[in-house]
C-alpha cells in the first residue's frame, strides 16, 4: 500500500518552482534572462530589464551589480544586503517611456525577512539612460 502511495506521489506535478527559471519571472531560463547581464556579458535593453535584472541581482545577492546599474548621482557608497530577506516573486505593473532616455517602470516585488510574513515593496522606479546603458536613478514607494 504504502509503495503505491509513493507511486502516485511520483506523477503529481511538483509544485516547486524551475531552479533554472529567472527569479525575474519573465518565464524564461536564468541563462537566458537575467544571467548574462549579472555576468557582465550582456547590458539592458530596456529600463524594465534593467528593472527585473536588478529584481534578479537582489536574490542572487549581487552587491556589485546592483550598484554598477544605479546611476552615479543617487548611488549610495556601500550597499548592504540582509542575508535574511528572502525574494519570492515580482510582479511588473507598467512600463512608461517619459523620453528616449528616460523610462519609469512600477512594480510589486514580495518579500519575506526571516521566518516573518510576507511583504510586499511596492515602487514606481525612475531610470535614465547614458551611453548607451540604462541606469536605476530613484523611485518612489507606493501603498
Amino acid at each position: 500500500m504504502q509503495s503505491a502511495a509513493l507511486a502516485d506521489n511520483r506523477r503529481m506535478p511538483s509544485s516547486r518552482p524551475d531552479p533554472r527559471a529567472c527569479p525575474c519571472g519573465s518565464g524564461a531560463t536564468h541563462a537566458a534572462c537575467c544571467g548574462p547581464l549579472l555576468a557582465g556579458s550582456a547590458v539592458a535593453d530596456s529600463a524594465e530589464q534593467l528593472m527585473r535584472s536588478r529584481y534578479s541581482a537582489y536574490v542572487h545577492g549581487a552587491r556589485d551589480y546592483l550598484l554598477a546599474t544605479w546611476h552615479p548621482s543617487t548611488r549610495p557608497a556601500r550597499l548592504d544586503l540582509d542575508e535574511r530577506v528572502r525574494w519570492l516573486g515580482l510582479s511588473v505593473k507598467r512600463h512608461e517611456q517619459a523620453g528616449p532616455d528616460a523610462a519609469v517602470v512600477e512594480f510589486v516585488a514580495r518579500h519575506r525577512i526571516g521566518g516573518g510574513s510576507a511583504a510586499r515593496l511596492h515602487e514606481a522606479s525612475r531610470f535614465v539612460r547614458e551611453g548607451g546603458r540604462w541606469y536605476y536613478l530613484d523611485g518612489d514607494f507606493r501603498d
